[in-house]
């Protein structure tokens, strides 16, 4: 039922059924007044430097939008970085250090998106927390050189530099009507990326076999589409969700599968059960224009 209803939502706010625009426009006084208590949020904030260079990457829709893979080819670029995000879906609260040099805790603690980061970027730090403030702060406590703020648009008492994933959808409406969180807002500097210009995804897989299931957990699967291999089944969960062994291995027995296909940000969930996984494993081509923006950025901010 709630793979049913993640499914649904994922449906209305892309990509809407008649019915569900019928509901949409009904809904539509309620995205007015959440937009305009957004709007009013961003305008009473003021932007605070924390003593070390910050730069977001987010998107102004509910949803994913790769915003993963492009903060973890951009901290690539640097000496010591830090990744701060909240850590959506993990069974901790407050601040977590993640990973200095070793990782600290487990995916529980972490959440997934934190983990993937962990094992993505050996000299990163990675810190979960749900006031982004107090993880930067922390990051420069440990000496960090800058941080990476995911999914961060909408913190606007934090200096940054923003990047914002424009993502194209037909549903132009601000939430409850529309997937959008936040506008961009009169005023507020971004620097706006587009997959296909600014960055492009490769896919490799690793491990094929003859009979995969694809089992993801990440919102909005359908953007796995164009990277897939042939598949005899998929299977959608909610973004974030933990599996459990058992229901991997009900899943193994019912299709018959030889190997599960799964995104690496479902396999850092699934390592330890010891089944046969095959892997998307997803890069990403980056502009050297933003790149440069974003050094440019940070060197300035250490002036």
């Amino acid at each position: 039922m709630k793979r049913f209803f993640t499914r649904w939502g994922e449906g209305y706010l892309y990509h809407p059924s008649w019915i569900q625009k019928i509901l949409s426009l009904l809904l539509l006084p309620l995205s007015w007044v959440y937009c305009l208590c957004a709007y009013l949020r961003y305008t009473r904030s003021v932007p605070k430097f924390l003593g070390i260079p910050v730069v977001s990457i987010g998107n102004l829709t509910v949803g994913g939008s790769g915003k993963t893979p492009l903060v973890s080819e951009l901290a690539r670029h640097f000496a010591k970085p830090a990744v701060v995000l909240r850590g959506y879906g993990r069974k901790s609260r407050g601040m977590v250090v993640v990973k200095d040099r070793d990782i600290l805790c487990d995916i529980s603690q972490s959440g997934d998106e934190a983990m993937l980061y962990a094992t993505a970027l050996p000299h990163a730090v990675v810190i979960v927390s749900e006031v982004r403030e107090r993880g930067i702060s922390e990051a420069k406590a440990m000496g960090c050189d800058v941080v990476f703020l995911d999914d961060g648009y909408g913190k606007h008492a934090i200096d940054k530099l923003d990047i914002v994933i424009d993502v194209a959808t037909p549903n132009r409406f601000c939430l409850p009507s529309g997937p959008y969180r936040e506008r961009l807002w009169r005023g507020k500097e971004v620097l706006l990326v587009r997959e296909g210009e600014t960055f492009t995804r490769s896919v490799i897989l690793k491990n094929p076999t003859r009979k995969m299931v694809l089992v993801s957990a990440i919102a909005r699967p359908e953007r796995l589409d164009p990277y897939l291999p042939e598949v005899a089944e998929k299977i959608y969960f909610e973004d974030h969700h933990f599996f459990t062994h058992g229901e991997l291995d009900a899943i193994i027995k019912r299709t018959g599968a030889t190997s599960l296909l799964v995104t690496q940000k479902d396999f850092v969930k699934m390592a330890s059960f010891k089944l046969n996984l095959s892997v998307l494993e997803l890069s990403l081509s980056v502009d050297g224009r933003l790149i440069e923006r974003v050094k440019e950025y940070v060197n300035a901010k250490k002036d």
